[in-house]
C-alpha cells in the first residue's frame, strides 16, 4: 500500500518522542540575546530537582545563534 502525503503527516502527528525525562527547549536568537536568554535560563533553574545544561548550540549563516537547553531531574 503507497503512502499518501496526508498519510505520513498523520502518522507523524502521531509519533512522540519517548519521555526519557528530559525537557528540551530550542531558541534562535541573535548573538547578543542568546548569551542573555542562556545565562537568564541558567540562572532561573537551578532549582531544587533539575539540572539545566545547554545540550547543543551552533552560529546559523544568518549569524543567529540556535541552541537547545535540557533540564533533567536528578536522583535528589
Amino acid at each position: 500500500m503507497a503512502s499518501r502525503p496526508s498519510d505520513v503527516a498523520e502518522r507523524m502527528s502521531k509519533h512522540r518522542e519517548p519521555d526519557d525525562g528530559f525537557s528540551r527547549k530550542t531558541f534562535r536568537l541573535p548573538v547578543d540575546r542568546a548569551r542573555a536568554k542562556a545565562r537568564e535560563i541558567l540562572s532561573q533553574f537551578p532549582q531544587g530537582g533539575y539540572t539545566t545544561v545547554i545540550e547543543q548550540w551552533r552560529q546559523l549563516p544568518d549569524g543567529q545563534i540556535e541552541f537547545i537547553m535540557r533540564r533533567l531531574r536528578t536522583a535528589d
